[in-house]
């Protein structure tokens, strides 16, 4: 395992902390410039170590002094942790690790390291290529089943980001390998900074290939968004297993019948994506 610490500031997050301390704090002293109780410094350091007897588990143990909230990106996005606590990390990658320290009065600090992963699990990995999206390579891992102008999918640094209009829809593919009778966890990061308007957006697995120009269902819906279930009308950021709606399209689990080729398909569309939604962290994992 790998460690590097990252000095440079994260401003995105840094406005992401400010907002989460602004919105759960209605302290008066917080108004002030400098109220006497304000630390000059939140120490947000933390140690990375491989947990002995797991495969790719990793124990994160931030220093306590001064802290009064500990906010982490673990990759999903900032949100409310623990000081020590276990982290998976079956698959291989680089891995960036923030926490966002919060001392009294509101003040901030960050730190992040990476933790460099050089061996996948053996049993937990993931099946899916590309799935974190990082560089052509990865792009190169899926087919997109219906390019056009009015609903488009576009390959970014680490994620893909579909734009719909005019219920116009498009969607991903990529054949897998799987062992009948085995049961696979489906799940990815999704998000939206303005929201949708009439918008679906559904995951499907089945033996069948997908047809260009043809809306692909076998199997049923496995994870899904959709305005008219009353998600994915607001902006929105997390796995699609959090922030899905109607709990029976949304179970995310593959039961393979037979041996052989399946493919995994995401796809969506509507009548006004608005700035679309956006995949990251695509997973197809067997369970245990």
């Amino acid at each position: 395992m790998n460690l590097h610490i990252i000095k440079k500031k994260r401003i995105l997050l840094l406005f992401a902390v400010a907002a989460i301390v602004n919105f759960t704090s209605c302290q008066p002293e917080d108004s002030f410039v400098d109220n006497g109780l304000t630390p000059t410094t939140v120490d947000a350091s933390f140690t990375v170590k491989p947990v002995e007897g797991k495969v790719n588990v990793y124990r994160i143990v931030a220093q306590p002094k001064g802290v009064l909230r500990s906010l982490w990106d673990t990759g999903t996005g900032l949100a409310e942790g623990k000081m020590d606590f276990e982290i998976s990390l079956p698959d291989v990658g680089t891995y960036p690790i923030t926490h966002a320290a919060i001392g009294k009065g509101g003040i901030v600090n960050t730190a992040t390291q990476e933790i460099v992963v050089t061996t996948p699990d053996p049993v937990a990995g993931n099946i899916l290529k590309g799935g974190r999206l990082t560089n052509s390579d990865d792009w190169s891992k899926w087919t997109i089943t219906n390019p056009t102008s009015s609903a488009s999918i576009v390959f970014g640094n680490g994620s893909a980001t579909l734009t719909a209009n005019g219920w116009a829809g498009n969607g991903m593919y990529q054949a897998i390998s799987v062992i009948a009778g085995k049961k696979y966890k489906i799940d990815m990061v999704t998000s939206s900074t303005t929201g949708c308007s009439n918008t679906w957006l559904e995951v499907y697995c089945g033996y069948s290939a997908p047809v260009p120009g043809t809306d692909y269902s076998e199997g049923g819906k496995l994870r899904a968004l959709s305005t008219w279930d009353g998600c994915a009308t607001a902006p929105f950021s997390g796995k699609i297993s959090a922030v899905g709606c109607k709990p029976e399209n949304n179970l995310g689990i593959f039961t393979a019948t037979t041996t052989g080729t399946a493919y995994l398909v995401i796809r969506g569309g509507g009548e006004d994506m608005k700035s679309g939604i956006k995949f990251q962290n695509i997973e197809m994992r067997p369970t245990l």
